[in-house]
Protein backbone atom coordinates (compact mmCIF):
# COMPACT_ATOMS: atom_id res chain seq x y z
CA UNK A 1 0.00 0.00 0.00
CA UNK A 2 2.96 2.55 0.58
CA UNK A 3 4.58 1.97 -2.38
CA UNK A 4 1.21 2.85 -4.47
CA UNK A 5 0.95 5.83 -2.40
CA UNK A 6 4.30 6.62 -3.88
CA UNK A 7 4.02 6.14 -7.46
CA UNK A 8 0.22 8.30 -7.51
CA UNK A 9 2.66 11.10 -5.43
CA UNK A 10 5.30 10.86 -8.35
CA UNK A 11 2.46 11.24 -11.32
CA UNK A 12 1.24 14.34 -9.56
CA UNK A 13 4.07 16.32 -8.64
CA UNK A 14 6.17 17.94 -11.90
CA UNK A 15 9.48 16.84 -11.84
CA UNK A 16 12.33 19.16 -11.29
CA UNK A 17 13.43 21.62 -13.78
CA UNK A 18 9.96 21.34 -15.54
CA UNK A 19 8.42 23.73 -18.23
CA UNK A 20 6.03 25.95 -16.56
CA UNK A 21 4.93 26.97 -19.90
CA UNK A 22 0.92 27.17 -19.52
CA UNK A 23 -0.58 24.92 -22.08
CA UNK A 24 -2.83 25.60 -24.50
CA UNK A 25 -6.19 25.00 -24.61
CA UNK A 26 -6.90 21.60 -25.90
CA UNK A 27 -3.08 20.80 -26.11
CA UNK A 28 -1.13 18.34 -24.11
CA UNK A 29 1.25 18.99 -21.22
CA UNK A 30 4.76 18.72 -22.86
CA UNK A 31 7.08 15.83 -20.83
CA UNK A 32 9.84 17.22 -19.29
CA UNK A 33 13.01 17.96 -20.90
CA UNK A 34 15.71 14.87 -20.36
CA UNK A 35 12.35 12.32 -18.87
CA UNK A 36 12.98 9.22 -19.92
CA UNK A 37 9.26 7.87 -20.96
CA UNK A 38 7.82 4.59 -19.46
CA UNK A 39 9.91 5.48 -16.08
CA UNK A 40 8.59 3.43 -12.95
CA UNK A 41 8.88 4.37 -9.22
CA UNK A 42 11.26 2.46 -7.25
CA UNK A 43 10.33 0.05 -4.63
CA UNK A 44 10.41 1.23 -0.85
CA UNK A 45 12.74 1.64 1.43
CA UNK A 46 13.02 -0.29 4.78
CA UNK A 47 11.40 2.06 7.39
CA UNK A 48 14.23 4.12 9.36
CA UNK A 49 15.33 4.04 12.58
CA UNK A 50 13.53 4.91 15.62
CA UNK A 51 14.96 8.13 16.95
CA UNK A 52 16.14 9.53 19.78
CA UNK A 53 13.49 10.03 22.42
CA UNK A 54 12.14 13.43 22.80
CA UNK A 55 12.51 15.82 26.15
CA UNK A 56 10.11 15.30 29.15
CA UNK A 57 6.97 17.16 28.83
CA UNK A 58 5.54 19.97 30.93
CA UNK A 59 4.03 19.05 34.55
CA UNK A 60 0.25 19.02 33.99
CA UNK A 61 -1.92 20.72 36.24
CA UNK A 62 -2.51 19.09 39.63
CA UNK A 63 -5.80 16.96 40.01
CA UNK A 64 -8.70 17.17 41.85
CA UNK A 65 -8.07 16.29 45.65
CA UNK A 66 -9.13 12.21 46.12
CA UNK A 67 -11.45 10.76 48.81
CA UNK A 68 -10.11 10.23 52.30
CA UNK A 69 -8.73 6.56 52.60
CA UNK A 70 -9.91 4.18 55.52
CA UNK A 71 -7.93 4.41 59.04
CA UNK A 72 -4.77 2.25 58.95
CA UNK A 73 -4.17 -0.49 61.40
CA UNK A 74 -2.82 0.75 64.91
CA UNK A 75 0.77 0.67 65.55
CA UNK A 76 2.53 -1.25 68.46
CA UNK A 77 2.44 0.62 71.76
CA UNK A 78 5.38 2.99 72.61
CA UNK A 79 7.49 3.37 75.55
CA UNK A 80 6.80 5.40 78.23
CA UNK A 81 8.34 8.94 77.87
CA UNK A 82 10.07 10.65 80.59
CA UNK A 83 7.50 12.86 83.22
CA UNK A 84 7.44 15.70 82.30
CA UNK A 85 7.63 19.04 84.31
CA UNK A 86 4.89 20.45 86.25
CA UNK A 87 2.70 22.50 85.12
CA UNK A 88 1.56 26.01 86.69
CA UNK A 89 -1.16 25.44 89.63
CA UNK A 90 -5.03 25.71 87.58
CA UNK A 91 -7.28 28.01 88.67
CA UNK A 92 -9.25 27.02 91.56
CA UNK A 93 -12.51 24.86 90.90
CA UNK A 94 -15.96 25.23 91.87
CA UNK A 95 -17.09 24.08 94.86
CA UNK A 96 -17.64 20.29 94.77
CA UNK A 97 -21.55 18.62 95.88
CA UNK A 98 -22.31 18.32 99.57
CA UNK A 99 -21.60 14.72 100.77
CA UNK A 100 -24.03 12.73 102.75
CA UNK A 101 -25.06 13.37 106.20
CA UNK A 102 -22.59 12.38 109.05
CA UNK A 103 -23.53 10.29 112.14
CA UNK A 104 -25.03 11.82 115.18
CA UNK A 105 -22.47 13.44 117.31
CA UNK A 106 -22.73 13.45 121.30
CA UNK A 107 -25.10 15.71 122.23
CA UNK A 108 -23.44 19.32 123.40
CA UNK A 109 -25.54 19.02 126.70
CA UNK A 110 -22.76 18.65 129.27
CA UNK A 111 -23.81 15.97 132.12
CA UNK A 112 -22.75 17.13 135.71
CA UNK A 113 -22.82 14.43 138.72
CA UNK A 114 -20.15 15.43 141.73
CA UNK A 115 -19.68 15.83 145.41
CA UNK A 116 -17.27 16.36 147.91
CA UNK A 117 -17.97 15.90 152.14
CA UNK A 118 -15.76 15.70 155.13
CA UNK A 119 -16.22 14.15 158.37
CA UNK A 120 -17.44 16.31 161.50
CA UNK A 121 -17.22 13.85 164.10
CA UNK A 122 -15.81 10.84 164.99
CA UNK A 123 -16.55 7.78 163.72
CA UNK A 124 -17.87 4.70 166.08
CA UNK A 125 -20.25 2.59 164.79
CA UNK A 126 -18.60 -0.15 161.99
CA UNK A 127 -19.63 -1.81 159.00
CA UNK A 128 -22.42 0.86 158.69
CA UNK A 129 -22.08 3.45 155.44
CA UNK A 130 -20.25 6.46 156.97
CA UNK A 131 -22.16 10.35 156.91
CA UNK A 132 -19.99 12.53 155.70
CA UNK A 133 -22.05 15.49 157.12
CA UNK A 134 -19.38 18.06 156.15
CA UNK A 135 -21.04 19.36 152.35
CA UNK A 136 -18.33 21.38 150.28
CA UNK A 137 -19.98 20.49 146.61
CA UNK A 138 -23.16 18.83 146.44
CA UNK A 139 -24.88 20.81 143.57
CA UNK A 140 -26.50 17.87 141.83
CA UNK A 141 -28.09 16.43 145.46
CA UNK A 142 -26.69 13.08 144.12
CA UNK A 143 -24.99 12.54 147.44
CA UNK A 144 -27.09 11.76 149.91
CA UNK A 145 -25.84 13.34 153.48
CA UNK A 146 -28.45 11.12 155.69
CA UNK A 147 -27.14 7.68 154.92
CA UNK A 148 -23.65 8.51 153.38
CA UNK A 149 -24.25 7.27 150.21
CA UNK A 150 -23.86 8.81 146.72
CA UNK A 151 -26.91 7.48 144.04
CA UNK A 152 -25.82 7.81 140.82
CA UNK A 153 -28.66 9.27 138.45
CA UNK A 154 -26.18 9.36 134.80
CA UNK A 155 -24.44 6.50 133.84
CA UNK A 156 -20.92 6.74 132.65
CA UNK A 157 -17.49 5.94 134.30
CA UNK A 158 -16.68 7.74 138.06
CA UNK A 159 -13.36 8.60 139.92
CA UNK A 160 -13.78 8.20 143.78
CA UNK A 161 -11.43 9.23 146.42
CA UNK A 162 -10.93 9.20 149.87
CA UNK A 163 -8.62 10.57 152.36
CA UNK A 164 -8.64 9.63 156.19
CA UNK A 165 -7.18 11.28 159.16
CA UNK A 166 -6.34 8.47 161.37
CA UNK A 167 -5.98 9.64 165.10
CA UNK A 168 -5.94 7.41 168.25
CA UNK A 169 -6.97 3.64 166.53
CA UNK A 170 -5.78 1.62 163.48
CA UNK A 171 -8.43 2.28 160.59
CA UNK A 172 -9.86 -0.39 158.13
CA UNK A 173 -12.20 0.99 155.39
CA UNK A 174 -13.43 -0.07 152.58
CA UNK A 175 -15.63 1.43 149.33
CA UNK A 176 -18.64 -0.27 148.24
CA UNK A 177 -21.19 -0.57 145.49
CA UNK A 178 -23.83 -2.28 145.57
CA UNK A 179 -23.32 -4.12 148.82
CA UNK A 180 -20.03 -5.43 147.66
CA UNK A 181 -16.32 -4.19 148.86
CA UNK A 182 -14.66 -2.94 145.94
CA UNK A 183 -11.44 -1.48 147.19
CA UNK A 184 -9.96 -1.80 150.63
CA UNK A 185 -7.58 0.44 152.96
CA UNK A 186 -5.57 -0.18 156.15
CA UNK A 187 -3.46 2.16 158.16
CA UNK A 188 -1.89 1.36 161.45
CA UNK A 189 -1.99 4.14 164.00
CA UNK A 190 1.30 5.40 165.29
CA UNK A 191 1.11 6.15 169.21
CA UNK A 192 0.99 10.08 169.80
CA UNK A 193 0.58 10.99 166.19
CA UNK A 194 -1.36 12.07 163.79
CA UNK A 195 -1.71 9.52 160.65
CA UNK A 196 -3.20 9.92 157.10
CA UNK A 197 -4.58 6.85 154.75
CA UNK A 198 -6.28 7.41 150.97
CA UNK A 199 -7.80 6.02 148.34
CA UNK A 200 -8.82 6.16 144.84
CA UNK A 201 -10.59 4.18 142.20
CA UNK A 202 -12.58 4.30 138.58
CA UNK A 203 -15.85 2.76 138.17
CA UNK A 204 -18.07 2.51 135.67
CA UNK A 205 -22.06 3.12 137.49
CA UNK A 206 -25.40 2.34 135.79
CA UNK A 207 -28.50 4.10 136.96
CA UNK A 208 -29.98 3.64 140.67
CA UNK A 209 -25.91 2.00 141.97
CA UNK A 210 -25.08 3.12 145.53
CA UNK A 211 -21.26 4.21 146.66
CA UNK A 212 -20.20 4.34 149.81
CA UNK A 213 -17.26 4.12 152.67
CA UNK A 214 -17.80 1.96 155.89
CA UNK A 215 -15.24 0.83 158.12
CA UNK A 216 -15.01 -3.19 158.42
CA UNK A 217 -14.09 -5.43 160.97
CA UNK A 218 -14.91 -5.01 164.31
CA UNK A 219 -14.44 -1.37 166.25
CA UNK A 220 -11.05 -1.56 167.28
CA UNK A 221 -10.18 -0.40 163.59
CA UNK A 222 -12.53 3.09 163.22
CA UNK A 223 -9.72 5.37 164.30
CA UNK A 224 -11.28 7.73 161.90
CA UNK A 225 -10.80 11.56 162.77
CA UNK A 226 -11.92 15.08 162.53
CA UNK A 227 -11.78 18.53 164.05
CA UNK A 228 -11.65 21.79 162.88
CA UNK A 229 -8.05 21.54 161.73
CA UNK A 230 -7.92 17.86 160.50
CA UNK A 231 -10.43 16.80 157.91
CA UNK A 232 -11.13 12.81 156.63
CA UNK A 233 -13.30 13.28 152.58
CA UNK A 234 -14.87 11.92 150.65
CA UNK A 235 -15.52 13.17 146.56
CA UNK A 236 -16.54 11.42 143.75
CA UNK A 237 -17.40 12.88 139.95
CA UNK A 238 -18.44 11.78 136.55
CA UNK A 239 -15.76 11.79 133.87
CA UNK A 240 -17.90 11.33 130.99
CA UNK A 241 -21.58 9.76 130.34
CA UNK A 242 -22.55 6.69 128.50
CA UNK A 243 -22.79 8.19 124.88
CA UNK A 244 -25.67 5.26 124.76
CA UNK A 245 -28.13 6.95 127.12
CA UNK A 246 -30.27 9.57 126.98
CA UNK A 247 -32.05 11.53 129.56
CA UNK A 248 -35.38 10.84 126.78
CA UNK A 249 -34.98 6.89 126.98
Amino acid sequence: MLWLQAVLLLLVLPSRGQDTTTREPGGLIPLPKGACTGWMAGIPGHPGHNGIPGRDGRDGTSGEKGEKGDSGLAGPKGDTGETGVTGVEGPRGFPGIPGRKGEPGESAYVYRSAFSVGLETRVTVPNVPIRFTKIFYNQQNHYDGSTGKFHCNIPGLYYFSYHITVYLKDVKVSLYKKDKAMLFTYDQYQDKNLDQASGSVLLYLEIGDQVWLQVYGDGENNGLYADNVNDSTFTGFLLYHDTNWSPLT
